[in-house]
C-alpha cells in the first residue's frame, strides 16, 4: 500500500467515526497547548484536570440520556447546589458526619428533583426547557432557603473532604462511566432510550412505556446531578447555595461536542466522555498558555464551535457513505 492509499484510509476511518474525529482533535488540542506549555501534560495537571471537571464528566452522562430522547435538563446544577447545600449543612450543625450516607442524601434528593422533572415532562406534557428552567430557579432557590445567609465552610466539612483529595473522585467517574457504557452499549433500557428518542410514537407502538422511559432518563439526570453536589462539597472542601451556578451549559457543551444530537436518538457514552475530556482541557489550558481571563470565553467558545463543525462534516460523511453502501 502507498502513502497516498494509506493517508486516504486512514481519513476514511476518521470519517467513518465521530469518536475517531473527536480523538484527532483532542490529540491536536493537547500537542498544541504542550508546545506552548511543556508542563501542562505532568502528571500532576492531568490528575488536577480529572478531579476539577469530574462533576461535568459525572453530569454528562445523566445529560446524553436526556438529550438521546430529544430532551434538556437546565435544572442540573441547581439540583446539585440544594443537593450539597443539604449535606453541607448537616455536616455544620453536626448532625451527619458519615461520607457515605452523605452521598446517600444527595443523590436521593437528586433522584427526588429529577422524577419531579420527568413526571411533569412526561404526563404534564410540558415541554423540557420550560419545566427544567422553573425548577433551576426553585432548587436553587431553595439552597439560599436552607442555607438561611450562611455556607459549610472548610473545618465544617472536615473529615468529608479527604474523600474528595484522596482517590475517591477518580473512582467514581471509573465507576460511572463503566456502568453507562454496558447500560448504554448492552442492556433494553438503553435501546429502550434510543428507540425513544429516535421515533417516540414507533416506540409507543413496539410496547416501550415512553412516559416511564422518560420519567426514568430525569430521573437519573437527578441521581447523577446529587452525587456531582455531594462530590462537589468533598472536592472544593465547602458548600454554598451558588455553586456551580451557570455549568449546566459546560455539561450540555460537552454532550455536543461528543456528537451527541440535541434533536435526540444519536449519542454515545464514548463520545460524550471525549466531549467533557475535552471542555476540561481548554478550560486548564487557556490559563496556563497565558490567556486573559475576559477572552478565554471567547475563545472556547470558538473552539467548541470549531468542533461541532467538524462532527456536523463527519456525520454528513458518515450518512454518505452509509447511502452508498445501500445504493450497492
Amino acid at each position: 500500500m502507498n502513502s497516498k492509499t494509506q493517508k486516504k484510509s486512514i481519513w476514511k476511518t476518521i470519517g467513518k467515526s465521530r469518536e475517531a474525529s473527536l480523538v484527532l482533535v483532542l490529540i491536536v488540542l493537547c500537542v498544541v497547548v504542550t508546545i506552548m506549555n511543556p508542563t501542562f501534560m505532568s502528571i500532576k495537571n492531568i490528575g488536577e484536570i480529572f478531579r476539577n471537571n469530574s462533576l461535568t464528566m459525572i453530569m454528562a452522562l445523566g445529560m446524553l440520556c436526556v438529550l438521546l430522547t430529544g430532551g434538556i435538563d437546565i435544572s442540573i446544577t441547581s439540583t446539585l447546589a440544594f443537593a450539597g447545600m443539604t449535606i453541607g449543612l448537616l455536616q455544620k450543625y453536626d448532625i451527619l458526619h458519615n461520607t457515605f450516607l452523605l452521598f446517600v442524601i444527595a443523590m436521593a434528593i437528586g433522584i427526588g428533583c429529577g422524577v419531579l422533572n420527568g413526571i411533569i415532562i412526561s404526563r404534564g406534557k410540558v415541554t423540557p426547557i420550560i419545566c427544567t428552567m422553573g425548577f433551576m430557579y426553585i432548587w436553587r432557590g431553595l439552597a439560599y432557603v436552607i442555607s438561611n445567609s450562611s455556607w459549610a465552610s472548610g473545618a465544617d466539612v472536615a473529615g468529608y473532604s479527604d474523600f474528595g483529595q484522596s482517590a475517591g473522585p477518580y473512582v467514581i467517574l471509573v465507576v460511572v462511566y463503566v456502568i453507562f457504557f454496558i447500560m448504554m452499549k448492552w442492556t433494553k433500557f438503553g435501546r429502550k432510550i434510543y428507540a425513544v428518542g429516535s421515533n417516540a410514537e414507533a416506540a409507543r407502538i413496539s410496547g416501550i412505556n415512553v412516559n416511564n422511559t422518560l420519567t426514568a432518563v430525569y430521573g437519573i439526570m437527578g441521581l447523577l446531578a446529587g452525587l456531582a453536589g455531594a462530590l462537589s462539597v468533598s472536592v472544593y472542601a465547602s458548600a454554598q447555595p451558588n455553586m456551580q451556578y451557570g455549568k449546566e451549559m459546560d455539561v450540555i457543551a460537552a454532550c455536543v461536542i461528543g456528537g451527541v444530537s440535541m434533536s435526540g436518538g444519536r449519542g454515545s457514552v464514548v463520545g460524550t466522555f471525549i466531549g467533557a475530556l475535552i471542555m476540561a482541557i481548554i478550560a486548564k489550558a487557556l490559563p496556563l498558555i497565558g490567556i486573559d481571563s475576559i477572552a478565554q470565553n471567547t475563545i472556547k467558545g470558538v473552539i467548541i464551535l470549531v468542533v461541532v463543525i467538524l462532527n456536523v462534516v463527519t456525520q454528513r460523511m458518515m450518512d454518505k457513505q452509509n447511502l452508498e453502501r445501500r445504493a450497492m
